[in-house]
């Protein structure tokens, strides 16, 4: 046998090392779990029919959004146009889309009122769970366990008409708890942490408000859990979403002082983290028209090491929010001046840029690592929060470039 040449030799050895350790590499970058919150208000319900009109979807707002002030980034176009995320086919669209860009979780708004029922359900239902690949995608749920409010659009007064109240009954909660079990925890591609289906509440003091005090919504959830482990499970991963979630607003609810170190401990939580940069920012002070989106991210990175700190035995997942622009709610023949309160916040304009974004999520990715976190999470607002300004799915005028942040920093499956 003939010895190689030794610039052979060279090439192989570096192709063999290559081969080793860049699987290696790659499998250390997906150690982390990126999961992206799903609000599927664009298809058509019949509750929003109700509500709305027939054929009614969130995309005419979409459409109708004007600019506010010069240079405003509006109308935002969707790339892949209007269209029906109950339909399976664009469904599959999406999880390939967002798989391919290292996605691996989208964590569906959920909805379940005491006066509606299941509503905003065929996103999931007829389209994600009916795509071909779905196996490509885990998901879960986010209760939005919020009062539902007309803002479609807002009046220039803010005044909000309450459509349906987020409290729900005991029986109702039972219900909804059953449903979830048998249609969602069973699918094979369901969210699991160490076995655990991962299920969130949007706000917490509202869902402890549903049962009068802290023990009744304590034995509540751990009747949930019972139920999950009698399905088959090790237990539940309740996590908490910190929105509206103060000692403040618990002893406001409840008429008792509750803290909310008190009220994760008797719900048992198993993390933390936000459903966007909002909770932290304080857009009542950031300026008008605009906010910072920068200041934003400085604000979110103080406040993920503050809350390692305070709970150090329940892991805070940080939030990374793509924008925040909630124009498109507002009735457009309004003139915009000044804060009101959600929906009348300043916007982020032009500065939440890829390349800020990516910055975002590498502090993210740097805060897990540091935090020796068991579970390497980060949770992203969101895929198609169009209205809210917060959304990955392509524009027309940025492309996949959002996507391709989170590729780059955390590469793909």
């Amino acid at each position: 046998m003939k010895c190689l040449p030794l610039k052979a030799c060279f090439l192989l050895s570096v192709f063999l090392v290559t081969a080793i350790t860049l699987p290696a590499q790659l499998k250390k970058e997906r150690d982390y779990q990126v999961a992206v919150y799903y609000f599927p208000d664009y298809h058509i319900d019949s509750t929003n029919e109700k509500w709305h009109g027939k054929g009614w979807t969130e995309w005419e707002l979409v459409k109708a959004a004007k600019p506010r002030f010069d240079g405003h980034q509006q109308p935002k176009v969707p790339a892949w146009g209007y269209f029906d995320e109950s339909d399976p086919a664009w469904a599959a669209k999406e999880i390939d889309l967002a798989a391919d860009h290292g996605i691996d979780v989208f964590i569906y708004d959920w909805y379940w009122y005491e006066t509606t029922g299941a509503y905003l359900q065929d996103g999931l239902e007829k389209g994600f769970l009916k795509a071909p690949n779905n196996h490509r995608l885990k998901f879960a749920l986010m209760w939005a366990n919020h009062d539902w409010a007309n803002i479609h659009p807002t009046p220039y007064t803010n005044f909000q008409q309450k459509l349906t109240d987020g409290r729900v009954s005991a029986q109702t909660w039972d219900t909804i708890t059953s449903y979830i079990i048998t249609h969602y925890f069973n699918q094979p591609n369901y969210w699991k942490i160490e076995g655990k289906p991962y299920f969130s509440i949007f706000n917490t003091t509202r869902f402890i408000e549903s049962f009068g005090s802290l023990e009744q919504a304590a034995l509540a959830m751990g009747q949930f859990e019972e139920k999950t482990k009698k399905a088959g499970f090790p237990g539940l991963h309740f996590n908490c979403i910190d929105q509206g979630m103060t000692d403040n607003s618990l002893a406001s609810a409840l008429g008792i002082a509750v803290t909310r170190t008190a009220a994760l401990r008797a719900l048992h939580a198993s993390s933390i983290t936000s459903y966007n940069f909002l909770y932290v920012y304080d857009l009542s002070k950031a300026g008008w028209p605009t906010a910072n989106y920068k200041n934003a991210i400085a604000d979110n990175e103080t406040y993920w090491k503050s809350m390692s700190h305070k709970f150090e035995d329940v892991p805070y997942y940080p939030n990374v929010t793509m924008g925040w622009d909630v124009t498109p709610r507002l009735i457009q023949t309004d003139k915009f001046d000044r804060f009101k309160g959600y929906p009348w916040t300043p916007v982020f304009n032009g500065d939440n840029t890829p390349e800020a974004f990516q910055s975002a999520l590498q502090k993210a990715k740097e805060f897990v690592s540091a935090s020796n976190l068991q579970q390497k999470i980060i949770i992203i607002n969101a895929w198609n929060e169009w209205t809210e300004g917060s959304y990955l799915l392509p524009d027309t005028r940025t492309k996949n470039k959002y996507l391709e942040a989170i590729k780059n920093t955390f590469g793909t499956k």
